[in-house]
């Protein structure tokens, strides 16, 4: 009797049954997190006398952009955004260019401590930002750099620097030595090397680390609303002026907070084609 082609292997695999109860919680669950998001465009662009509703619908009656246009209207609208995108880039910006030679040290050169630098940076994003708050506003108030764009700036800087060092250090010490040391054969000096190999290499890193820099900076609250008054904060501290004593607009809120993110996505589509042929030519020359 001749033996089957198959006899003696094992399929290992879920069952159709368990592939569509997994497709179908997986739907049920985007569903439920996609839901907050469908509400606040649902809410936006209903007037005041369908938010106010007491039988809530799912699709606005009668649409309007009175919302949007009630929020560029606002008072200090276009003045925070602005300076949320001043802050935001300083901070990404300086975090970019500190966290990489902090990283570049750290990757490629061998010093006394460097083991502690390491866990300390590690031990830094631990702690709770929010603990450091009043004694931040202390320092900052005694080099008269309370309630001003620099001084949130360098706050912002120093909140997403550890979480740079640390990627970064990631993508360096993944390019292999050998390459410093052929380019340093080939008669490029260290600069040379740095220029032309290590950073065209650790390009999908600062891309990655820069998304993660901008959106939390853009998206910060509480710093902000600490240090600066209502003329020197950014968009997320100006959605706190709709909820008011006498009542929450929930129209230009909603309207704003989508004005709010439309930032975010324009920077992560700019760079999204970067990260995919950055990551591609990383694994080609690597």
């Amino acid at each position: 009797m001749a033996e089957r082609p198959d006899q003696g292997v094992v399929t290992v695999g879920r069952s159709k049954a368990g592939t569509v109860a997994a497709n179908t919680i997986g739907v049920i669950f985007s569903l439920l997190m996609l839901f907050p998001v469908y509400w606040v465009l649902n809410t936006a662009f209903k007037p005041a006398d369908e938010v106010l509703a007491l039988t809530p619908t799912f699709w606005p009656k009668h649409p309007t952009f009175a919302n949007f246009t009630s929020a560029f209207k606002a008072p200090l609208f276009m003045q925070d955004m602005l300076n949320g995108l001043i802050v935001t880039l300083l901070a990404v910006a300086g975090a970019l260019v500190v966290g990489f030679l902090a990283a570049l040290a750290i990757a490629r050169f061998n010093f006394y401590g460097r083991k502690a630098i390491i866990l300390v940076v590690l031990a830094v994003q631990l702690v709770p930002f929010i603990a450091l708050l009043i004694p931040l506003f202390l320092m900052l108030q005694s080099v008269s750099l309370t309630n001003s764009l620099i001084g949130v700036s360098i706050t912002y800087l120093v909140l997403i620097l550890p979480y740079t060092v640390w990627t970064l250090r990631g993508f360096i010490s993944g390019i292999p030595r050998e390459l410093d040391e052929a380019a340093l054969i080939d008669g490029c000096t260290r600069a040379q090397v740095f220029w032309r190999i290590i950073l065209p290499l650790t390009g999908p890193g600062l891309v990655a680390t820069s998304v993660y820099g901008f959106i939390q900076a853009w998206n910060e609250f509480i710093i902000i609303n600490t240090l600066n008054s209502p003329a020197k904060q950014n968009l997320m501290a100006w959605l706190l002026q709709n909820q008011t004593t006498r009542g929450t607009a929930w129209g230009p809120l909603m309207a704003g907070a989508i004005i709010t993110s439309i930032p975010v996505v324009i920077f992560f589509l700019i760079i999204q084609r970067n990260i995919a042929t950055g990551l591609t030519a990383g694994a080609v020359k690597g």
